[in-house]
């Protein structure tokens, strides 16, 4: 059976006859159908009848119409209205804007606009820097998004992105304390995208591309890296890498292996499956195989685009052909970024002793956990209902707080490897475990342990604007 969750609950105001065993029968409709029943509330009496609020996770919508069926159906029960919870959170948008001063005299009023606010404007505009320290440019980060590679949803546009990047901007306050804003922009091409994050650049302190698809988005982050001078991250690439590599960090400590001794399966090759190989080479992993839809990536091998052909030319070095089920024998870590369902039991049984398995796709994954578990020593996956979410919110409100902290024009190998390790290093050693090799995403130590790495790194690798 599928897991229920509060992303698809609902809440059903109902009317119930006041007849003894009536709700139990309720209950128990919900039960039988797969729902989790949660709070339930007396709303109010009306002329003996009693109106109630029962909130029900699902696993989905079809799920949660059969269950509204199956009450409406039981004889002094009436459905009055069913709210989707998630629909509720996201009415009006989840984001508003506040001001860290009241505006409530007119010293207040001369002084945060004309005539105070002509010194502070003038001040910048001797000395370009001190926008950084006088605007809100210190703490905020612009979310990029064409809404071409959205989530599991793939290219949707850019207004049905904006909840997607509401809620990262959240993720960036609660974890980080850094305020960001979405930017969905309505267009596709390179150049254009460019153009506007050079043109809105003066506002921000750091940049965060998200769901762009690839092989656009090398392209376009390379270049915003090269012709701006604060942080340009693109999230699905770098922070899915960070997090994995901080996983795999301690993974390796769990099964007692070495990452130069890894053999490597890397099922996907797009954005996320290019930052992750080139990290976890960077942890000094040798022998990493990937692969597409058409099997291995290796050099010499046809219909490769540019990215592709780049890619393997710096793994396989074995140049080894064929498919993910052929190559997998006696693999040590098997790292999913493609789509559900590509390997099974008898794929992960063939790889070695105390075998890794890390499947991201989601919302389903390349292995259901429930297969792979009997013949692997650590399972990982995107999701929260699994134990070792790889979640990349352990990543990167920490990590922009601490270039915005260092006031670095980059964020470069050395800092993301840093956040891998202060990721990894937040579990006590004597604490990782098969089902705790990655903090939870709720541990608040997490962003500050990464912020602190991360601007220590950046200063040691001279891309700070601060030496201390």
């Amino acid at each position: 059976m599928s897991h229920t969750s509060a992303s698809n609950s609902i809440t059903i105001r109902m009317q119930l006859d006041h007849s003894p065993g009536l709700l139990a029968k309720v209950m128990t409709e919900v039960g039988n159908l797969g729902g989790n029943t949660g709070a339930i509330d007396i709303v109010r009496v009306n002329k003996g009848r009693i109106i109630r609020d029962i909130t029900i996770d699902t696993s989905d919508p079809k799920q949660a119409e059969a269950i509204q069926q199956a009450i409406n159906s039981i004889e002094g029960v009436e459905i009055i209205h069913v709210s989707d919870r998630t629909f509720l959170l996201h009415l009006g948008g989840k984001l508003e804007t506040g001001c860290k001063s009241a505006v409530k005299t007119r010293d207040e009023l001369s002084m945060v606009y004309t005539p105070g606010v002509a010194r502070v404007c003038m001040a910048i505009h001797e000395n370009v820097d001190l926008a950084h320290k006088l605007t809100i440019k210190k703490n905020t980060v612009a979310i990029v998004s064409d809404g071409t590679a959205v989530l599991g949803l793939g290219d949707i546009g850019p207004e049905a992105a904006m909840p997607v990047m509401e809620g990262k901007a959240m993720l960036f306050k609660e974890f980080g304390g850094v305020d960001a804003f979405p930017l969905c922009i309505n267009t596709k091409d390179t150049d254009e995208i460019i153009q506007f994050v050079k043109a809105v650049a003066p506002t921000f302190g750091g940049v965060n591309l998200e769901d762009i698809s690839a092989p656009r988005c090398f392209e376009i982050e390379q270049r915003l890296q090269e012709e701006l001078d604060i942080p340009i991250f693109h999230d699905d690439q770098h922070g899915t890498a960070v997090v994995m590599t901080a996983a795999l960090i301690n993974a390796l400590k769990h099964v007692n292996k070495k990452a130069k001794a890894l053999k490597v399966i890397v099922a996907g090759v797009g954005a996320a499956g290019t930052a992750c190989t080139k990290m976890i080479q960077d942890l000094g992993v040798k022998n990493i195989i990937g692969f597409d839809r058409k099997g291995a990536l290796h050099v010499g091998r046809e219909n490769m685009n540019e990215a592709k052909q780049a890619y393997a030319e710096s793994t396989n070095p074995d140049k080894l052909k064929g498919s993910i089920q052929e190559l997998i024998e006696d693999a040590d870590l098997f790292v999913g970024l493609s789509g559900p369902d590509i390997i099974n039991a008898d794929d992960v049984s063939r790889m070695s002793d105390n075998a890794i398995v890390f499947a991201m796709s989601n919302p389903t994954p390349e292995i259901k956990p429930e297969d792979a578990l009997p013949h692997v020593a650590v399972m990982a996956t995107g999701r929260s209902d699994y134990p070792n979410q790889i979640n990349n919110v352990l990543c990167f409100p920490g990590l922009f707080r601490g270039a915005l902290n260092a006031r670095a024009t980059r964020i470069n190998e050395a800092m993301k490897l840093a956040a891998a390790h202060a990721i990894a290093n937040s579990i006590d050693p004597g604490d990782i475990g098969a089902d705790y090799i990655i903090p939870s995403v709720f541990d608040s130590s997490v962003a500050r342990n990464v912020a602190r790495a991360v601007k220590k790194a950046a200063i040691a690798s001279g891309v700070s604007r601060r030496q201390s």
